[in-house]
């Protein structure tokens, strides 16, 4: 494998703004500390976090702290600070407001903000709140500096909180008994927030599958924090994708293709999919591939599927029709090294299944198993090595293909590392939890933008880890997360369509950049794994654009608007 360009710093997608770079605690604390040396008072970047959530709860939450009211739940640190500023403005503006402060001793500057609140007449409640109290709570108790479990007894009460009062709990910056780098909950339950106001940007914990129940509804609440200061941060601090992303940024890391370009010239894609136990998974690979807007679609289909092709997908050109093996799984032992000419891309796994049967059980209305050799299902000795050998063959084609190649699915659980290492031209791979952690062990109980980098640089492949909110990491650190993703859309067959789509964008990327006739290193460096991350992206705004019908079908419907 060749090793992966340096990280360009200087042409990063999207921009690195305050809107789309995740961070750790340590390093939002190291930028208050550099603001702070810089000459900013303390009082004043709380005093502006604080307004600024004030002006946030007003514009939705207004009518309900009109007729309820607020309790503000108030830590000893800065976290409580920003709380007792909210519970100021809450209480000048005629809100009935009034604190719970369990925990001492408070800093200095908290401490100072509780007096003031104590002399305008901010009411202090000393024994615990009443869960059931229709009041708004405002969880400012610890922020972004938990590292253990809060008290049992403020756990339970947080617990009883949202099974009397759900959705009626906002946080400041990060929910009580959220980690806000990995997004673990520290104790046996945490803050349930309806929303959860952060500050500044956003803590990468905050958007981990483990923590969207927690935190709910994510606001950033913008500080105005200096260009040149967040510059400071690595080259490899992740960004956030959000579906609010217009064309204009969906469209740059993209190159521009020649308007005069003909069908071959936009992009050429082979899609070998689906089997006789997941037929349905080949036409959702092949329907999201045309809506990438490439030029050229072949397939390698299981030949039951290949007898139809012409009539379901009548532009997609049957390349080889390929047997399955007595479990259902696809063979590809008759694979031909002229089955790779031409092309900028390939996508193998969709559906393909195992040659020793299929893990989960066939689809309902799947024909019986097909049965090799003699009726009484003896193989022979012979022709299980002839077998295995052009199978072998069919990968070794495939691990020497100087292309961008997506392996997802099965696809990935018939290779081992080695054989991605191995890799000579760009590979993208599409894994949900369980096909990385066959591959990738040691690293599945790591959070996702952890795990997914780690697993990029091992490897040497572009790796699109799926999940909630999913993660694109590249070999040379490049990393995003997607910020928002429609729980709908959760359905099996979706990413069928999203390997479809993904491959057949990387190859009209590809085509694009003129690179696919060239060497398998120039490819691996045309490969942008920007395209990938763009691509997932485009795959999650879909499913908020259609909300009537989230099928796949639709949604790859729905995806040609990107075209």
């Amino acid at each position: 494998m060749n090793a992966p360009a340096p990280l360009d710093p200087a042409a990063p997608w999207p921009e690195r703004s305050a809107s789309h770079l995740l961070v750790s605690s340590s390093q939002m604390a190291a930028l208050e500390q550099a603001l702070f040396a810089s000459g900013l008072p303390v009082e004043a970047l709380m005093e502006k976090a604080a307004l600024a959530v004030v002006a946030a709860l007003r514009g939705s939450w207004w009518p309900h702290l009109e007729r309820h009211g607020a309790l503000v739940l108030v830590g000893p640190g800065h976290n409580g600070g920003d709380g007792l500023v909210i519970a100021r403005e809450l209480h000048l503006a005629g809100i009935a407001t009034a604190i719970w402060s369990p925990m001492a001793p408070h800093k200095p500057l908290t401490a100072a903000h509780l007096r003031h609140g104590e002399w305008l007449g901010l009411s202090l409640t000393p024994e615990a709140p009443d869960p059931a109290s229709p009041a708004l709570w405002i969880d400012a108790l610890l922020g972004i500096g938990q590292n253990r479990a809060p008290e049992p007894a403020l756990q339970q009460l947080l617990k009883a909180r949202e099974q009397q009062r759900p959705a009626c709990l906002v946080a400041v910056d990060v929910p009580t008994g959220i980690h806000a780098d990995s997004g673990h909950t520290l104790g046996h339950t945490s803050a349930t927030a309806h929303t959860t106001y952060t500050l500044g940007l956003i803590k990468r914990g905050l958007v981990q599958d483990r923590a969207l129940a927690a935190v709910g509804r994510l606001e950033r609440i913008d500080l105005g924090l200096p260009a040149q200061l967040l510059q400071t941060l690595p080259a490899e601090t992740p960004l956030g994708l959000s579906h609010a992303a217009g064309a204009a940024e969906l469209a740059r890391p993209w190159p521009r293709l020649d308007p005069a370009a003909g069908k071959y010239e936009r992009g050429r894609l082979l899609v070998i999919a689906g089997s006789e136990a997941y037929r349905g998974a080949a036409h959702l690979a092949l329907l999201g591939a045309s809506a990438s807007g490439l030029g050229s679609l072949r397939a390698c289909l299981p030949r039951s599927v290949a007898q139809a092709l012409w009539q379901v997908l009548p532009h997609a050109v049957l390349q080889r029709s390929l047997p399955c093996g007595p479990g259902g799984g696809l063979r590809l032992g008759e694979l031909r090294a002229t089955d790779f000419e031409r092309l900028d891309a390939v996508l193998l796994g969709p559906g393909i299944g195992s040659l020793d049967g299929p893990q989960n059980e066939p689809q309902q209305g799947a024909p019986p198993r097909l049965q090799d050799g003699a009726q009484d299902g003896a193989q022979d000795g012979a022709q299980e090595d002839d077998q295995a050998g052009a199978e072998a063959e069919a990968w070794g084609l495939l691990q020497a293909f100087q292309g961008l190649l997506l392996l997802d699915a099965d696809g990935l659980n018939r290779i081992d590392l080695a054989w991605l290492q191995g890799r000579q031209g760009a590979t993208w791979i599409t894994p949900h939890a369980g096909e990385f952690g066959r591959l990738f062990a040691d690293l599945a109980g790591q959070t996702p933008l952890d795990a997914a980098p780690a697993a990029a640089r091992r490897s040497g492949c572009v790796v699109l880890l799926k999940g909630a909110r999913s993660v694109v990491a590249a070999p040379d650190g490049r990393c995003w997360q997607l910020l928002q993703a429609c729980p709908e859309a959760a359905r099996a067959g979706l990413g069928d369509v999203l390997a479809g789509y993904a491959a057949g964008r990387g190859a009209l990327g590809l085509a694009a950049s003129q690179t696919a006739s060239q060497t398998a290193a120039q490819t691996v460096a045309a490969a942008n794994p920007a395209w990938l991350a763009a691509a997932a992206l485009q795959h999650a705004q879909a499913a908020f654009m259609n909300p009537g019908d989230r099928s796949p079908a639709a949604i790859a419907q729905t995806l040609n608007a990107y075209d």
